[in-house]
């Protein structure tokens, strides 16, 4: 079976691919002697010793760095010589700047590239390192809430899960991959993470650590989900494993632990074979299972539970996109359809 599903494409091995550098001033900017580096360094420590993951430290960096960068061009040394109208021209150099395909930054870029600045300097100010914070009052761009630009529908969600081969490994492991997808939402982060006893059999839940934002949250498994799950973990696991003290529940090919592209890579070549040639792959998912539950009566707070979303307002984008719902009310109430 194996081979006749690697002439189908659907368990084709992964191409090595080589990391992308990461953002970090090494590679970037050697800016290591500059005034402001130093007190970004001392900054960033702060924010580790309060317990904020790597990856937000990173994007913290990121930003500042690139701030750095653009004052160290204007001869801008010392913390004190920032001021407002200095950040306006900060601010209005990112509404300016161009990428290399010719497009502007977005305003969500924008956003994220300014937000750190404001942690900065308000730690700088509550140092005594500044006598006042020049970005306490800086405004942020307005980033505009796009509806998801596709959500497949329930048929197609259908056709994509009845695609992996289950009498072999790697297809009883792209089953359960993509089932729980489909029925937690989890992110693509979340889902890489997984460890094993994060699967709770005894009570049919999911344990997700460190989510966004750092928060934990526990999920409900539907019953099918779980034995999806649990038949990957008993029979195709222990094929792919290569080293007893590996905790990680979902492992590639190669025995290692998925990385965010991989698994992307592995998404997209189902949703290709169930010939939705849409952009997105993991995402589709979480968007595909928050708008069916919406259509089929789940209450918006229940969903905005299992999204792990930290603000209602952000789950109720579902709520702009569920037709199906809608139109069952407007078939209910409007007067043209009681003639």
């Amino acid at each position: 079976m194996y081979n006749k599903d690697k002439r189908r494409g659907l368990y084709k091995k992964p191409k090595a691919r080589k990391l992308s550098q990461t953002a970090h001033p090494k590679t970037i900017n050697p800016l290591h002697q500059h005034p402001l580096y130093l007190f970004l360094v001392q900054f960033l420590q702060w924010r580790q010793v309060k317990g904020f993951s790597p990856r937000t430290l990173l994007n913290h960096e990121k930003g500042v760095l690139r701030f750095i960068t653009w004052c160290d061009e204007r001869s801008l040394n010392q913390p004190t010589e920032i001021t407002r109208p200095i950040l306006d021209r900060y601010q209005q150099h990112l509404f300016d700047y161009r990428q290399k395909n010719g497009e502007p930054l977005s305003f969500l870029s924008q956003r994220t590239l300014l937000s750190p600045l404001k942690l900065f300097f308000q730690w700088l100010a509550r140092q005594n390192i500044i006598l006042y914070n020049p970005a306490s009052e800086m405004e942020m761009p307005k980033v505009p809430m796009h509806l998801p630009k596709y959500i497949p529908s329930e048929e197609e969600m259908a056709r994509v899960l009845a695609l992996p081969d289950t009498h072999c490994p790697y297809g009883l492991r792209d089953k359960a991959i993509l089932e729980l997808l489909y029925s937690t939402g989890i992110r693509r982060t979340e889902l890489a993470n997984l460890e094993v006893y994060d699967v709770d059999r005894s009570r049919a839940t999911l344990h997700i650590r460190l989510g966004k934002g750092g928060k934990d949250r526990i999920l409900p498994l539907c019953k099918s989900v779980l034995n999806w799950v649990e038949r990957y973990r008993l029979e195709s696991r222990p094929l792919l494993m290569n080293k007893a003290q590996e905790n990680h529940l979902f492992l590639t090919d190669h025995s290692e632990p998925f990385i965010k592209n991989r698994l992307s890579d592995l998404v997209k070549r189902y949703l290709y074979h169930a010939h939705i040639d849409k952009p997105g792959s993991c995402h589709l998912f979480r968007h595909a299972m928050a708008t069916h539950m919406l259509d089929n009566g789940a209450d918006i707070r229940f969903i905005q539970a299992m999204l792990g979303h930290a603000k209602l307002s952000t789950t109720e984008i579902y709520t702009q996109v569920s037709v199906e719902k809608l139109r069952a009310i407007l078939e209910a109430t409007h007067p043209a359809n009681k003639k």
